[in-house]
């Protein structure tokens, strides 16, 4: 009887303890909710309830797994709407194929999103997944730029990464947040992240961001100087500008050359000279009227290139001239890259005749174009080049110790500004004097040869220039010697590390041609352009990479004494526009709106040097733009005679703009209103 009573005594015990241990769903729950319910209701054991559970998480995986998918499913569908840009095909945005496939691709995203909102209603994946997508669809409609990959589209790619490393920040912030607000002793916490903060701010200072060439700064006097520039207050590229240097962390060495580069020629090339046996590449010359097609002279140029490769071991077609490019696989299999200038002997003494027409102040002038980059990057980067601007800084003179008959005086300008954030809005300005319209305006190339100039033009692109006005041009604009890259080996523009082409950093070739071109002609006049984009690229650090070849050039026509009696321009279009994580700090959209423009003059006997060396070096804090250095071109072309040259206007082209002064002469900076020159959402000159 005791032992049967003991046995009826402990059956409720162990019923409380059973209740006791079933675990309360939480609410919002309603899939766990209703199994529980059940249950409670089936007083299932334990083991059925294990195995519950085991295949409820199993279906979770299935579905984290399946939204994955579908991302990588969005990723293609991307893939496909531009596969045909991709083989450099014109104007592939235009074409319904693609704009169906776009539309596809819109209406997939839609569904894929309701799905996985659904998904996040039911607590089966997490919010991060759902937020993952979102950034992809508005990366991929918001940050497309253009439809060829290989030029701004890339950016789609690039600006998805950067927004979902930004969210993955706050994200864990958020979650350390949270964990301290859980937690004792949360003073002490907080008080030591407000101290750790202090800690990561301080370095962030912009105090030296206002330096310039030899210890020289800002003025912000505006009573004096009428353009005050607004300072950034966080200059986060002290803190994490080792971190976007991607070039350092991926090791990338252009001595490691790629052995499938002839494939990719051959691939590339739809020329009836080329065969798997060639070895030798001659690339066509561009400039010429075979470059154009259907009238348009800004196109993309590779179709004209593959179509007219040649085999530079047989006989060399009768229409063709001789290439300046030649890619060379028979000693080294990965391919050696060739610049052999042409020296035109005829252009030669033609364009000295026309010498006499005028007495310009400087017979040489040199424009090295950089893309993207603004004055105080360039001096945070191109450590070499500025100092080599830096050992001539000096207004009132001195003699150059190694060439004491000549007088080498370097300028900056601190508030030179972009018309906008945007290489076609700015480029223009520069060598056209005015923004793209509907009126076809002459190229400075014009004026160049009438008075003697010899022209080159170096890209490292695969357009004609990069003015992108989408005019076509006359014959007398055209340049004497062109040189742009069509090699389907080439890197992107856009690209985030150094960019790399037959063992050297891409731009080391224009360099080289424009040295050829330098020497060649020593005995003419001469107008060199080279136009690089190694700083088109969101991390500001790619751009240091070619710092030293730049200064390799101009040192070695320096020290040559080749750089006598020249005008050098060192220059942008803007600062860095590009997808960043700078995006976060105000530094960044200033610095957008004033790019570079560092300037050398090797004196000539018919400039004043007293009044316009002294005009110069005042305009040097003054608010300067594109069409003060498209007058200054045309002062030094035409010398004293440019002040009876008329202005440009609609019924004839001249290269004087009525919206620029030349910087020999004094700009007034109180008849000069920023909002009239650029449009911008923050003005930084006020």
């Amino acid at each position: 009887m005791k032992t049967k009573m003991k046995k009826n005594i402990k059956k409720p015990k162990n019923k409380i303890k059973n209740k006791k241990n079933l675990v309360k769903p939480r609410q919002g729950h309603f899939t766990k909710l209703n199994a529980f319910t059940k249950i409670a209701k089936n007083k299932v054991n334990k083991k059925e309830r294990y195995d519950f559970i085991k295949s409820n998480k199993i279906l979770s995986k299935f579905l984290n797994i399946l939204s994955l998918l579908l991302f990588i499913t969005s990723y293609y569908f991307y893939y496909l709407s531009l596969e045909k840009c991709f083989e450099g095909e014109e104007a592939c945005s235009q074409k319904w194929e693609w704009i169906m496939l776009k539309l596809t691709q819109l209406i997939i995203s839609l569904v894929i999103i309701i799905f996985l909102i659904i998904l996040m209603i039911f607590k089966q994946i997490s919010r991060f997944h759902l937020f993952h997508f979102i950034l992809v669809f508005i990366c991929f409609y918001y940050y497309s730029h253009s439809d060829v990959f290989h030029d701004h589209g890339a950016f789609n790619f690039v600006g998805y990464f950067i927004i979902l490393f930004l969210f993955l920040i706050l994200f864990f912030i958020l979650k350390i947040l949270v964990l301290i607000f859980r937690i004792k002793y949360k003073f002490f916490l907080i008080l030591s992240l407000l101290l750790f903060y202090n800690i990561l701010e301080s370095p962030m200072n912009c105090d030296d961001w206002a330096k310039g060439l030899n210890n020289t700064y800002i003025e912000n006097d505006k009573n004096k100087y009428g353009c005050q520039i607004v300072f950034p207050k966080k200059c986060s590229y002290k803190l994490i500008g080792y971190t976007q240097d991607l070039s350092k962390f991926f090791h990338k060495n252009c001595k490691v050359k790629n052995k499938k580069s002839k494939d990719k020629i051959i691939k590339y090339s739809k020329s009836p000279y080329i065969n798997d046996n060639t070895l030798k590449f001659g690339f066509p010359l561009t400039n010429n009227e075979e470059g154009k097609k259907d009238g348009k002279d800004l196109i993309i140029l590779q179709e004209y290139t593959a179509k007219n490769l040649i085999d530079m071991d047989k006989s060399l077609p009768s229409n063709f001239q001789k290439p300046e490019y030649i890619v060379d696989f028979s000693k080294d299999s990965s391919g050696e890259l060739i610049i052999n200038l042409n020296f035109n002997k005829t252009l030669s003494k033609e364009r000295k005749k026309l010498e006499i027409n005028s007495i310009p102040y400087s017979d040489n002038i040199l424009l090295l174009y950089i893309d993207s980059v603004s004055r105080a990057n360039a001096m945070r980067k191109m450590k070499k080049t500025i100092k080599f601007f830096e050992q001539f800084i000096s207004y009132k003179g001195g003699h150059n110790e190694k060439y004491p008959n000549e007088n080498f005086h370097s300028f900056q300008f601190f508030k030179y500004h972009s018309f906008r954030g945007v290489t076609g809005e700015n480029y223009p300005i520069l060598y056209y004097g005015n923004r793209p319209k509907s009126k076809k305006f002459i190229r400075i190339n014009k004026y160049l040869k009438e008075n003697g100039y010899i022209t080159s033009f170096a890209l490292d692109i695969c357009k004609k220039d990069n003015t992108r006005t989408g005019h076509d041009l006359t014959d007398d604009e055209l340049y004497d010697h062109q040189l742009v890259f069509c090699d389907p080996n080439m890197m992107s523009s856009n690209s985030l590390i150094k960019r790399c082409l037959y063992g050297n950093v891409n731009s080391y070739y224009l360099y080289q041609y424009s040295e050829q071109f330098w020497r060649k002609y020593q005995n003419n006049r001469k107008f060199s352009t080279i136009i690089v984009n190694d700083g088109h690229e969101g991390t500001l650090e790619a751009i240091k990479y070619t710092d030293e070849i730049i200064y390799d050039f101009l040192n070695s026509l320096y020290n040559d004494n080749l750089l006598k009696d020249t005008t050098i321009f060192l220059l942008s279009d803007h600062g860095c526009g590009m997808p960043s994580v700078y995006y976060l700090y105000d530094f960044y959209n200033i610095e957008l709106r004033l790019p570079m423009l560092f300037m050398i003059i090797n004196d000539r006997k018919n400039i004043d040097y007293n009044q316009q060396y002294f005009n110069i070096h005042e305009n040097q804090q003054t608010f300067v733009t594109g069409y003060d250095i498209y007058n200054t071109i045309g002062n030094i072309i035409y010398g004293d005679n440019y002040k009876n040259i008329n202005y440009k206007d609609d019924s004839h082209d001249t290269p004087k703009s009525p919206l620029g002064k030349s910087l020999f002469e004094k700009i007034n900076q109180k008849e000069r209103k920023p909002k009239n020159y650029y449009k911008m959402a923050t003005n930084v000159c006020v």
